[in-house]
């Protein structure tokens, strides 16, 4: 049997990543706000005291309002910089993912197509998605695997938060509809229960042929 932490594990994508990964009998940590925050680097140091290491890694928090550039704040910044960026490059320093494990990153489709009311998302995940490309080659020598699923519209609190007009919002979209956790759910489960390990360093496109770039 694995070990899973699943951050963000309560709801959304994190929440079916969670659920995925105990159909296949993985024992999973499904962490909520009130057992890691990330923004605050005390709760990180507190959640690695009693988490010390683990097989499957789930690297997934929320993100900051749509503002425009002018109007974020300097503690937004600050803020951020903790739950999107530096609380996660610190539980990587300090956790040990065991020989053969996995981490998935769940970041967002934005770190390839910026956002302007999204900048303080756009800029912190894809720093962290450059620490997370570095460190795959190291971890490849354990043969841990390290996957970045960057999400477009999924049917979360999170989408209905930034779109006011859901329905309207689905027939702009490729597909016609909002993705749905359990699809990103059942594709971390399927990476781990068919022990695929070669496909490591990438980042995939998780958003129904919605974006425009090619890589």
């Amino acid at each position: 049997m694995s070990n899973a932490i699943v951050l963000g594990g309560s709801r959304g994508i994190g929440k079916a990543i969670s659920d995925a990964l105990k159909v296949i009998g993985c024992e999973v940590f499904a962490a909520s706000k009130s057992d890691i925050d990330t923004s605050n680097l005390d709760s990180v140091k507190i959640f690695l005291e009693n988490h010390k290491q683990t097989d499957i890694l789930v690297l997934n928090t929320g993100g900051p309002q749509a503002k425009q550039f002018s109007e974020i704040s300097e503690e937004e910044w600050k803020t951020y910089h903790n739950q999107l960026f530096l609380g996660f490059c610190q539980i990587l320093q300090k956790i040990k993912i065991n020989q053969g494990g996995y981490i998935f990153l769940i970041s967002s489709n934005v770190i390839k197509e910026p956002n302007s009311k999204l900048i303080i998302s756009s800029a912190y995940r894809a720093a962290f998605t450059e620490v997370l490309k570095i460190l795959s080659k190291e971890y490849a020598k354990q043969n841990i695997s390290c996957i970045n699923i960057a999400p477009g519209p999924i049917n979360t609190d999170r989408t209905k938060e930034l779109v006011e007009n859901i329905e309207e919002f689905k027939k702009t979209l490729p597909m016609k509809r909002l993705g749905e956790p359990e699809e990103i759910g059942n594709f971390v489960k399927s990476i781990v229960q068919n022990n695929i390990k070669y496909l490591s360093g990438v980042t995939i496109n998780f958003d129904g042929a919605n974006s425009n770039y090619i890589f």
